[in-house]
């Protein structure tokens, strides 16, 4: 078992130490259910309230925290608690399955595909015809990887993803279990003699460095081009991007949410859990479109929309206080 004193931990945080303890740290936990050999997290002043009764020897807060540790208990005054949580999560994070081989025997790896060095693949993956895979790519079991396709370095693929025909992935990238990528496009018209035409799509998914696709995602090939994820983007659970979608850097989509095709967003817009956006349109940079709601027009750099359809904020807030002023006057 892994077990730090908080001197230890405190010199990966590099914060300041307040109050002290000599209880040895064994794993992370939440306030409510920590014990005294766990370290927890205050990140909002509204949990403050919650130490009191947690048995946690020590927690990583604020600067401005506004208690105090007490006797034998301890904090880790940092800048940014939520972010000095990941850096102790690491070191407490369990090791990762192991691989025997390499290359598992059971493996079907294609003989023009290229394996970069410290490459693995697990049992019953399906390497492509001139897959092009980089250094230090881990492939975990029952994976598919189709023709032609490149996968950057050091990026992690988890079992039963499917990566089909021409779509790229670049480095340090994670992509969980059973997520799909470059699925056909959502794309029929009407036809008299035929009833529903499918339309091909023969374009391909290309995605940047640092990108991670939560598990049951599908991104869509392009119709013609490509749809395309930026840099550092992070794209939740069940996760639906539409057919020649572009998404700029760092955007977030949370689970549940959707994309219709040849929809663009800007650098660093964040799409809350279950919204869905309409086909061909734009959501500018730093947008934010809340949980639930339908965009259905443009959006412009910087706004925060709500609602189903999604109007600004403010607005749709004034229109929800009205709605339930009117509502409670009915009941008298």
């Amino acid at each position: 078992m892994k077990s730090y004193s908080i001197q230890e931990i405190n010199d990966v945080l590099k914060g300041v130490i307040s109050g002290t303890t000599l209880q040895k740290i064994t794993a992370a936990e939440q306030l409510e259910v920590a014990s005294d050999s766990h370290i927890s997290f205050i990140g909002n002043k509204k949990y403050e309230k919650l130490w009191a009764t947690s048995k946690a020897s020590v927690a990583v807060v604020n600067e401005d925290i506004s208690i105090e540790p007490g006797e034998n208990r301890a904090f880790i005054k940092v800048k940014n608690a939520d972010l000095a949580m990941s850096q102790i999560l690491e070191l407490f994070a369990p090791p990762l399955p192991l691989f025997a081989v390499d290359i598992h025997p059971t493996a079907t790896v294609d003989k023009t595909a290229v394996i970069g060095v410290g490459a693995k693949i697990g049992a019953g993956s399906y390497i492509g015809p001139n897959v092009k895979i980089g250094e230090n790519t881990t492939i975990y079991p029952n994976t598919t990887i189709l023709d032609e396709c490149t996968i950057g370095k050091n990026t992690v693929i988890w079992s039963g993803t499917v990566i089909r025909e021409r779509c790229h992935i670049g480095n340090d990238c994670i992509i969980h279990p059973n997520a799909t990528i470059g699925a056909d496009g959502f794309g029929f018209r009407p036809c008299p003699e035929k009833g529903l035409v499918k339309i091909p799509q023969i374009g391909n998914v290309i995605i940047g460095n640092n990108v991670e696709i939560g598990a049951n995602s599908c991104i869509d090939r392009g119709k013609f081009s490509s749809t395309v994820l930026g840099n550092g983007c992070k794209i939740d659970n069940l996760v639906q991007i539409g057919h020649n979608s572009k998404l700029g850097q760092f955007c977030i989509m949370a689970g549940n949410s959707g994309l219709a095709g040849s929809v663009t967003l800007g650098n660093g817009v964040i799409i809350g859990g279950s919204a869905s956006i309409k086909d061909h349109t734009t959501i500018g940079d730093g947008a934010i479109v809340g949980a639930g709601s339908g965009v259905t027009c443009d959006i412009p750099a910087g706004k925060t929309m709500l609602g189903y359809p999604a109007v600004e904020a403010r607005d749709a807030l004034k229109q929800w206080a009205i709605l339930k002023r009117l509502v409670n006057e009915s009941k008298k």
